[in-house]
């Protein structure tokens, strides 16, 4: 169970990540969590990584898979990995793919969360934070309280600045840009799974459920 989760902000990655974690027993692996764990141990790529970014320079994509072949090989990997902000880009999906031969028993799938943009803009604006704890709330999905007040510490819920829709649609945009050649990288290879991201969250759950277990391409 080897996955790259795709999908534009708002289509529910996050929260689809959170599920399989805690059902399968895999971790969410993030680049910028691994580099930081690298640089807290002092290893010597931990160095390395640390002398660069202390420089502000952005860490090789020849490092970074030196530390996710660390990563992937530790105990909580057995069962799978969800690998989360890597690969962005088809030279560093090619790198993966290069490292991931050293592991013959990883497959690697690549699922789509696939959702509209229309949609996605709906979501993404209509998000609403707490401005003292920070719970998430959203006017479709899970509206707050009529006196917008958080339920959980009565703080006033808020929208954030980066939510307005001028700031999303650049978002989409720059996401589009940045993921298309992914997407036509692993469809090319028979890596891409689609499902419909315009459902309830377990609906898409279980339609992820489907292609891990069976390998069944949803939608094309």
């Amino acid at each position: 169970m080897h996955l790259i989760l795709l999908g534009a902000p708002g289509a529910g990655k996050g929260t689809q990540a959170k599920l399989l974690q805690k059902k399968y027993n895999i971790p969410q692996i993030s680049t910028g969590e691994i580099l930081r764990a690298e640089v807290k141990a002092n290893s010597e790529l931990g160095r390395v990584v640390k002398e660069i970014m202390e420089k502000g320079e952005l860490v090789s994509d020849d490092i970074i898979l030196k530390i996710i072949e660390h990563r992937i090989q530790q105990p909580d990997c057995q069962n799978g990995f969800i690998l989360d902000g890597f690969p962005r880009t088809e030279t560093q999906a090619e790198g993966l793919d290069m490292l991931l031969q050293k592991f013959p028993d990883i497959r690697l799938k690549a699922i789509e969360i696939a959702l509209p943009e229309k949609d996605n803009i709906a979501r993404l604006t209509g998000r609403r934070i707490c401005s003292q704890c920070g719970k998430d709330y959203n006017l479709q999905l899970n509206p707050p309280p009529p006196d917008n007040r958080c339920t959980v510490c009565g703080g006033e819920i808020i929208q954030r600045d980066d939510d307005d829709v001028a700031t999303v649609r650049h978002r989409l945009d720059v996401y589009h840009e940045q993921t298309q050649p992914l997407i036509n990288y692993y469809g090319s290879r028979k890596k891409l799974y689609r499902v419909d991201g315009n459902q309830p969250v377990e609906a898409v759950f279980r339609d992820i459920e489907k292609i891990l277990k069976n390998g069944v391409q949803l939608q094309k």
